[in-house]
């Protein structure tokens, strides 16, 4: 297992851009795929993005496609995701979670292994 901690997150306006990242400790963090989703606290999280381990194979929900992008750093065991274009929709509470299920097939069901704390994103209109 990997511990995770979000980090990034603001206030900022539509149409702004804001990076998150997402650092693990603990071993192994480059066997799993990571993943973005987002939420209010004690509400479903919904799913965003996510990576495979190698980074070689993505998956994003419609409505970010093309405004985020997922990506990571093995070497720093970090996850990013670039947000640009946000939208007042986009407003949440953004966490990474570690899973063994590859990004295409995460919304037919995963079990995620470990989630971080969440880092809060705000956009303003």
């Amino acid at each position: 297992q990997v511990q995770l901690v979000e980090s990034g997150g603001g206030l900022v306006q539509a149409g702004g851009s804001l990076r998150l990242s997402c650092a693990a400790s603990g071993r192994s963090f480059g066997i799993y795929t990571m993943a973005w989703f987002r939420g209010a606290p004690g509400k479903e999280r919904e799913f965003v993005a996510a990576i495979s381990w190698s980074g070689g194979s993505t998956n994003y929900i419609d409505a970010v496609k093309g405004r985020f992008t997922i990506s990571r750093d093995n070497a720093k065991n970090t996850v990013y995701l670039q947000m640009n274009s946000l939208k007042p929709d986009d407003t949440a509470v953004y966490y990474c979670g570690s899973t063994l299920t590859e990004p295409k097939s995460i919304l037919r069901g995963a079990a995620f292994t470990s989630w971080g704390q969440g880092t809060q994103v705000t956009v303003s209109s």
